[in-house]
């Protein structure tokens, strides 16, 4: 099956402005970029998405595919992004079966930066299947959340967007694939399956339940498995393993875990999630019903794991509880 071409637009990240402080003091700061793109599909206008502009023909890849308009990335001959006009076109190698219909319905969403979905929310759910045995050590957890407070990001420069990241559990720390920053949570986590689709194989329109949990993907040669640390304006790309179980995959998003978040992680075929925010009573329900463990509320030590409790590892040694180190003191 053959990938489609992307064009390489990219954009500044952040822009410098003039403001004054609590003092009245004059200043220049870093703003993070906010800019219109107006999706085309073989010249129909389909969705207008605001966004950073970092890696916009990821964004539109991800955005068709968790939108269920396109089921194969094969299908997609090419996405061109022209910022001059700010326009994406998406031609198709045999257009999208009933596009009229499929987006004819919209349901309005709790998302930042992007607000509705086309079709029914909960279509696809009773169809998705994830790996049975993924799980994640509470020492993972740990690693994992460390490695984003590390992170050199346009959040701590300019602040005001998401951050979403996608993990591979190592037999040691978890190694970073992928880092995407957005103007919203779900351009974010659009743009990583979008990523997924061009550089794991097979793509995620194949059924992962058909799939063995070891080496069900694999990551394309000369792609993420040998990138180099990204330039700005492109995703963060760090893993060099080749080959990946669907059960080692674990999704970040400094966004809380709506049904659209959960659905999405779930679409991509991840079978952990973890937020620095919480979860919504429908985000519960969702990651219910699929099997997906929902850990949000991460940060430092602390995290609340919602459900899926069984697929959470815990390691008591690698927390006291406050009232226990008091007591150990006043004994000493």
């Amino acid at each position: 099956m053959s990938l489609p071409f992307l064009t390489q637009a990219r954009a500044p990240l952040t822009c410098e402005i003039a403001a004054v402080n609590e003092y009245g003091e004059s200043l220049q700061i870093s703003i993070p970029a906010e800019r219109a793109l107006t999706v085309y599909v073989d010249k129909r206008e389909l969705v207008t998405l605001m966004t950073l502009g970092a890696h916009p023909e990821l964004l539109v890849l991800g955005y068709l595919r968790n939108q269920r308009l396109v089921k194969e990335v094969g299908d997609i001959e090419s996405i061109t992004v022209d910022w001059e006009v700010g326009a994406a076109a998406v031609k198709t190698r045999h257009g999208i079966e009933d596009i009229e219909e499929k987006t004819a319905k919209r349901v309005v969403t709790t998302g930042c930066g992007q607000g509705s979905v086309f079709g029914g929310l909960m279509d696809e759910v009773d169809q998705i299947v994830l790996p049975a045995d993924a799980h994640i050590t509470q020492g993972q957890l740990y690693g994992l959340v460390n490695t984003i407070r590390l992170k050199e990001t346009t959040y701590k420069s300019a602040g005001s967007v998401h951050a979403c990241a996608l993990f591979v559990m190592t037999a040691e720390e978890p190694e970073m694939l992928l880092f995407v920053e957005d103007v919203g949570r779900h351009n974010a986590i659009d743009t990583i399956a979008g990523w997924m689709w061009m550089n794991m194989a097979p793509t995620l329109g194949t059924d992962v339940s058909s799939l063995p949990p070891e080496g069900a993907l694999r990551l394309r040669p000369g792609k993420a498995g040998s990138a180099a640390p990204a330039g700005e304006g492109e995703p963060s790309l760090g893993a060099s393993s080749t080959d990946l179980g669907l059960d080692g995959l674990v999704f970040y998003t400094t966004g809380r875990l709506t049904s659209e978040m959960v659905i999405k992680s779930a679409q991509m075929g991840v079978p952990i999630v973890v937020s620095r925010s919480g979860i919504t009573q429908m985000g519960h329900q969702v990651a219910q019903a699929v099997g997906l463990c929902a850990i949000g509320r991460a940060t430092n030590k602390r995290f609340v794991c919602y459900t899926r409790a069984d697929r959470l590892r815990l390691q008591p040694g690698l927390v006291v509880k406050p009232d226990v180190e008091r007591k150990a003191d006043q004994s000493a």
